[in-house]
Parts: structure tokens; C-alpha cells; sequence
């Protein structure tokens, strides 16, 4: 009798994934919390990228999803016009990815042949790998054939079209159109530790454009984005992200020399670094309402090596929480608002916002205003400021607010905060590169 022979098994083989398939994967799980299950997009993404190690593919992963985002109709009616049958319920992360794969090819333009194997071997790692050839159909099809046209902004709700066509009729399609865009990337040098010209020659030393903005002293504007770890000393407080409008607000207020500041909704810390960064003499005292937010503040200050401020979590309009009743020299108040002026910044603002919410945001921004303004010492200069666009919290909130409080006088604003808009002056997305931004100065007679 012959001896037995152990069967042998049959081997097993996992083809490797194509380089990048996990980054599609990644950004196909971003997008699929946002579009189909309503998730915000700053608590998604965040978590995301922590998650990837090489700030290239981080890099890489927030530029398609929001390549995805700010502009959905057009991939979504290229998927219905190319489907016999719509995906089932629950294969939308497939339909996340298959938006991702098409706006990797079209606006992103990125090589096709990597685009497309990558984002093939990103269904098996995220749980579809049955659905592998139909995302490899769909992907050499919009090869051939290109995307079709879709109608900017469709995925707009109606209730915030209709707003922007009677506040700002002739520009209506302009702001829509330049959310669809990707801003420039905005720099803030901190002048307490080097120059702006000075920063500027370094860019160029690293291979990196700039472009010098007269009318925000201490910006910067790259028109091709680069990843933070590229920029010279970030990571030593030398430089900050934040857009020419936003940097703005440090010229609107001018506090005197040495003032007692007070920021309000101060998170995440912006403007707060700003006027520290203007003047050693400054104390601000920085409040918002979230502590988890608030402590991004004080990492901001860490890293830029600032001192000279007090952060408060508590409801800035509940002074009896937090105020020591000392009067601030200059008051800021960046009031929350629909963020309807960032929406090519936090593109999800149009797919989760509702009419409803306006009525609650300028609620809000009345108690801030009425609450904060007795905060403010006799002389002392007021700045409110909003990223939105609607004239209901901007214009109308501010003429709301100085026909109930005698002792409010409107100062003027040059052109350099944008079109006169009431007694305040309004930027509209887009227009000088920067974010739509709304700015009233107020002083306390």
C-alpha cells in the first residue's frame, strides 16, 4: 500500500493594490458620508487625513473630494445618463467612488491610466469588489467620451438661489459660479517674526510662486496650492493659512495700541493670532461657545509663539458666564453665520443648509450683537463680521441693530473691504481671489 499524500491546498494569491488605491478609497468614503448620508465635512474629512502619513496623498484626498463635492451634478448626471439602472441603496459608497474615479479625470485632469487602475482596486477596499468592471466601464467610457454638461450650481437648494437673485441679481451666477472653482491658497506672515518680502524670496527659493496682495499688508496668495509641510517654516509659527478676507478683519477693527481686545466666536483662532501678531502690546481676550474648537486657538498661539491671550469657553453672549465687567477697548464679533460666501471652502454649506436655519443664525447674531456691545468701553470701536453673502445677516442685521441702540455710530470703510453694502462694505467669493466677507465698523459714542 502506498503511503498516504497530504492534499494539497491551493494557493492563494492577493493581487497588490494599485499605488494610490487606498487614497480613492479614502476619498470615496468621504464623499459618501457627505452626499448620502448627510455628515459634515470638516468632521469626516479631518479624521480622514489624519489617518494617511504622506501629506502627498493627504494632499491628494482632500483635492478630490472636494472636486466631488463642489460641483456634484456634474459626475451625478453623467452616472445617470451612462446606467441602464441606478446603483441599489446599499451600493451608494460605489457611487462615491465612481464620482470620485470621474472627478479625478474631469476637472481634476490627473494622469488617466493611474486614475483609473487606482480607483478599479479601490472597490475591493471599500468592501465592492464585485462592482470592480463597472467602475473600470464607467472610467474608460468618460475617457472616450468626456463628461456631460451640467447646469453650475444645480445642486443648490432653490430657497438659496432665489435669495441671491434679490440680493445680488446681477451677480447671482458669478457667486454660484465661482464656488465651483478652488481658491487660491492665502498666506498670513507673521510680521513678528520675519517680513512678508522677505517670506516671499523664500517661497521662491523652495520653487514656490507668490504673489504680494497691496491691500492685505500681511498676505500672500499662491495660485497653485501646495501642501503645508512645503511652506518654510510653517511648522516654527513663521506663516499661517488664512484668506486675504479673513485677514481683513485686523484692518477693520484697528485696535488703538495696548488695547483690551475682545474676540468673540473667536474658534479657530485666526484672527485672534492676527492681532497678537500686529502688536506685542495687545491682550485678547478670545470666547467661543465650542471648548473643542477652543482649543485649536490655543495650538494656533503654541505654534505661532504668541502670548498675551485669554481663552474662555462659554456663550459669549452669556456675560455673566465669563465677563469680569472691565470694558474692551475694540470688540470683534465674527458672527456665526450660513457661510454662504465659503461655500467653495466648505462646499457640504449648500447640501445640508435649510432655509429654516437662517431664521435661528440671525437670531443669533442680534442677542451677540446686543449682549456684546455693552462689553464695549465709551469710544471704543465694534466690528461685526460675517462669511455670508445674504443681505438679512449682513446689511438688514446691522440696521436691525443700530435702530435699537442709540449710542451706535456707523464709521466708514474704504473700498478696500469691498462694495458699500448699507453702512458696511461686502466681498463677494471670488472677487480679488478671496472669500465672500461682509465688514461693519461701529464705534460707541
Amino acid at each position: 500500500m502506498s503511503p498516504t499524500r497530504p492534499t494539497r491546498r491551493p494557493r492563494t494569491t492577493t493581487t497588490p493594490a494599485a499605488p494610490g488605491a487606498a487614497v480613492r478609497a479614502a476619498a470615496a468614503r468621504v464623499v459618501d458620508a457627505v452626499l448620502h448620508h448627510g455628515r459634515s465635512l470638516r468632521a469626516e474629512l479631518g479624521p480622514a487625513l489624519a489617518d494617511i502619513a504622506d501629506p502627498r496623498d493627504r494632499a491628494l484626498v482632500e483635492a478630490i473630494v472636494f472636486a466631488v463635492l463642489r460641483a456634484p451634478m456634474r459626475p451625478a448626471a453623467a452616472l445617470d445618463a451612462w446606467m441602464a439602472r441606478p446603483l441599489p441603496r446599499r451600493d451608494v459608497r460605489v457611487r462615491a467612488l465612481l464620482m470620485v474615479g470621474l472627478a479625478q479625470l474631469d476637472p481634476l485632469g490627473l494622469p488617466a491610466h493611474a486614475a483609473v487602475a487606482a480607483t478599479v482596486d479601490a472597490a475591493r477596499l471599500i468592501g465592492a469588489p464585485h462592482h470592480a468592471k463597472l467602475v473600470n466601464a464607467v472610467l474608460r467610457r468618460a475617457l472616450r467620451e468626456g463628461l456631460p454638461p451640467a447646469e453650475p450650481g444645480a445642486h443648490w437648494p432653490a430657497w438659496l438661489r432665489t435669495r441671491l437673485a434679490a440680493d445680488w441679481p446681477g451677480d447671482a451666477d458669478a457667486i454660484v459660479a465661482a464656488h465651483a472653482v478652488a481658491p487660491p491658497l492665502w498666506l498670513r506672515v507673521n510680521r513678528r517674526q520675519g517680513e512678508r518680502d522677505a517670506y516671499a524670496r523664500r517661497l521662491a527659493d523652495a520653487g514656490i510662486t507668490s504673489f504680494a496682495d497691496p491691500d492685505a499688508p500681511d498676505a500672500l496668495r499662491l495660485d497653485t496650492p501646495v501642501p503645508v509641510a512645503a511652506l518654510p517654516g510653517f511648522a516654527e509659527g513663521e506663516v499661517s493659512i488664512q484668506d486675504a478676507s479673513a485677514q481683513a478683519v485686523a484692518d477693520a477693527l484697528a485696535p488703538a495700541p495696548g488695547a483690551r481686545v475682545l474676540d468673540a466666536c473667536a474658534a479657530p483662532g485666526g484672527k485672534t493670532a492676527h492681532l497678537l501678531e500686529r502688536d506685542t502690546r495687545t491682550h485678547v481676550t478670545a470666547v467661543d461657545v465650542d471648548a473643542a474648537r477652543l482649543s485649536q486657538v490655543g495650538d494656533t498661539l503654541r505654534r505661532l509663539r504668541l502670548d498675551g491671550a485669554r481663552l474662555v469657553a462659554a456663550d459669549a453672549a452669556d456675560l455673566d458666564a465669563w465677563w469680569d465687567g472691565i470694558p474692551f477697548g475694540a470688540v470683534l464679533l465674527d458672527a456665526p453665520c450660513s457661510a454662504s460666501g465659503i461655500v467653495r471652502r466648505q462646499p457640504d454649506v449648500v447640501l445640508h443648509r435649510r432655509e429654516s436655519d437662517l431664521a435661528a443664525l440671525t437670531a443669533l447674531q442680534a442677542r451677540l450683537l446686543d449682549a456684546l456691545w455693552t462689553t464695549l468701553a465709551p469710544g471704543g470701536a465694534f466690528v461685526y463680521a460675517t462669511c455670508s453673502v445674504l443681505r438679512d445677516e449682513n446689511e438688514r442685521q446691522v440696521a436691525g441693530f443700530l435702530a435699537r441702540t442709540p449710542d451706535a455710530v456707523p464709521e466708514t470703510l474704504d473700498a478696500r473691504f469691498g462694495r458699500e453694502s448699507g453702512v458696511g462694505r461686502q466681498v463677494l467669493p471670488g472677487e480679488r481671489g478671496r472669500d465672500g466677507f461682509f465688514y461693519a465698523r461701529l464705534r460707541k459714542a
